[in-house]
């Protein structure tokens, strides 16, 4: 750590710039090298040691003979692949309907169709859980519900890649979306006039053209499955699904830091289908992609007398999908005891009101909203120098660190948590203490991971900004950092504050990290949810996951009002709509 630290600042240095840029420059690498990229190098290092009896590469060994770790992989495998298939489904045909047709409330509808994005993973796994549980505030009522005493049907691997496939749906949706941006609409113009309707056009023209960015969608979706804890945690666990991140959990609660090594391994084998997954999607995209002539962009088709129908369908996908859950979740949080059937009568907020008496609770509330804005605002303060720097002053070693930024947040979380534990259980060079234990290892963790929330929307603003403008402060004898200041920051202000609300929207209820990170005292809310589920306390799990998704939505509205006007690019559910 201390080579790699004292690397950065020779390169810093190495820049010559006036004004204090080395020293800055020196910073962002520092804060990407230590946080980031030298945790997970020393993770690999962990998991390609020897084992106990000094055997080359004997912790691989061992993980490979291991039953346990086998199974895991085949159902990691299994349940990700099954989960893509959902993916593809939806998450194609809701971007081809919502792309193609020029239907009212399509902002709407999109937001609808990216919210499993931006709910937590255990917060919507919990949703379905009371959707189809034996008393389901939505399905008891019209005699569909399980009987009492039955197994939830989503315990089970079905279940797990059911969930994580609508989890990961918008990432499918959004690629096909940014192809059907592309499409031009000379091109489908052409394909009218040579006497095509509608369906053909779609299924002659816009779905080759849109196959590449299917593939590439789904292969993303099977990464970011790899890496899912939220889903097989609460599902899986129950339903004896284990999986490699369920697994590692597991391990680590169990028998604590003396297993890293061996989870180590785990996490390595996360690395490994993430990452041929991820190239595989680069040499996809490079293979089947086909140019096609600039030109205005396809608005869409009038769907004329369909235009009821259509709107009935995609709203009824959408509800089914998301709305039941949800509304199933603040059922449930609704009725004194669970079991009860929800009416006039027995609604009652008494579930909220304890879950906000808790001290634990609330605590958890405090340290999540705490992490959450300062790994927001640090982001963002790091955020624009590093764009600036790398993007319009084309500094060599941060340009290359901006594309290595993105691996903690690319690799899965569980990962990355692992590899905070191993460089940070360790007491700190220099302060002879160790932050394993404490908020602070949360907070490093954050940091590293959401990091590119904020970095890419203010980056694509360094990239289209007009260089005339940076020029001309540089020839009036303004330093660099005087330009990020009054020239930049202003311009890119709207980006990273939008980016720095969503780092505060994923933080918030973050689980995969906190669940190996927290300690006594640093409880958080995705782990507290996480616990009262585990503890059979479902009525309190859906009043404090109510509570968190009215927060995410409030926030999610206060990014709208901040970068609609400015910046409507950096909000997915309002670009390309």
């Amino acid at each position: 750590m201390a080579d790699l630290t004292a690397s950065a600042a020779r390169a810093g240095l190495r820049a010559r710039l006036p004004g204090g840029d080395g020293l800055v420059i020196a910073l962002i690498a520092l804060y990407v090298l230590g946080l980031g990229l030298w945790p997970l190098a020393r993770l690999l290092l962990e998991a390609f040691g020897p084992d106990d009896a000094g055997r080359p590469l004997g912790l691989i060994r061992e993980a490979l003979f291991s039953r346990a770790a086998r199974a895991a992989l085949t159902n990691t495998l299994a349940a990700s692949a099954g989960s893509v298939v959902v993916s593809v489904t939806l998450g194609t045909a809701l971007a081809l309907a919502l792309g193609l047709m020029r239907l009212p409330g399509r902002v709407a509808m999109t937001f609808l169709a990216l919210a499993p994005m931006l709910i937590p993973s255990q917060i919507m796994a919990l949703a379905w859980i009371e959707l189809f549980g034996s008393s389901s505030p939505i399905l008891a009522p019209l005699g569909l519900a399980p009987g009492a005493g039955a197994r939830n049907p989503l315990y089970s691997g079905a279940g797990v890649a059911w969930l994580m496939g609508i989890e990961h749906m918008p990432l499918v949706f959004l690629a096909v979306r940014a192809a059907l941006g592309a499409v031009p609409a000379d091109l489908v113009e052409a394909a009218r006039i040579a006497g095509a309707g509608p369906l053909r056009i779609v299924a002659r023209v816009i779905a080759p053209l849109c196959l590449p960015q299917i593939l590439a969608g789904a292969i993303l979706a099977f990464a970011a499955a790899v890496g899912n804890f939220g889903v097989p945690a609460l599902l899986g666990i129950p339903g004896r699904f284990p999986m490699l991140t369920t697994l590692i959990y597991q391990r680590l609660n169990g028998f604590g830091p003396q297993v890293l090594g061996q989870v180590a391994v785990l996490a390595l084998m996360l690395i490994g289908l993430a990452g041929l997954a991820l190239l595989a999607r680069s040499a996809l995209i490079r293979r089947l992609s086909v140019p096609v002539a600039a030109g205005r962009p396809f608005a869409g088709f009038d769907p004329g007398r369909g235009r009821g129908g259509a709107l009935a369908a995609l709203w009824a996908v959408l509800g089914v999908l998301l709305v039941a859950p949800i509304a199933a979740l603040l059922g449930t949080a609704l009725v004194p005891a669970l079991g009860m059937r929800l009416t006039a009568e027995t609604a009652t907020l008494a579930n909220v009101t304890q879950t906000l008496a808790d001290p634990v609770i609330r605590r958890a509330f405090a340290n999540s909203l705490g992490l959450s804005l300062s790994a927001a605002a640090l982001s963002a303060l790091v955020a624009l120098p590093f764009a600036w720097f790398a993007q319009i002053a084309r500094q060599p070693l941060l340009r290359r660190l901006d594309t290595l930024a993105d691996a903690p947040f690319v690799v899965p979380g569980t990962v990355l948590a692992l590899a905070m534990i191993l460089v940070f259980l360790p007491p700190l060079p220099g302060l002879g203490k160790s932050v394993y234990g404490t908020p602070v290892i949360l907070l490093f963790a954050y940091l590293a991971r959401f990091l590119p929330l904020v970095l890419r929307p203010v980056g694509g603003v360094a990239q289209a900004m007009e260089s005339a403008l940076d020029e001309a402060a540089r020839i009036a004898g303004a330093p660099a950092l005087r330009r990020i200041a009054r020239i930049f920051t202003p311009l890119a202000a709207p980006a990273a504050a939008a980016g720095a609300v969503l780092v505060v929207m994923t933080a918030f209820n973050e689980l995969t990290l906190s669940a190996l990170l927290w300690s006594a005292g640093t409880e958080t809310v995705g782990v507290m949810i996480f616990a009262l589920q585990q503890q059979g306390n479902s009525t309190g799990a859906a009043a404090l996951s109510v509570l968190s998704l009215a927060l995410v939505l409030a926030l999610a509205l206060l990014t709208d009002r901040i970068a609609r006007r400015s910046a409507p690019w950096v909000l997915p559910w309002r670009s390309g709509v």
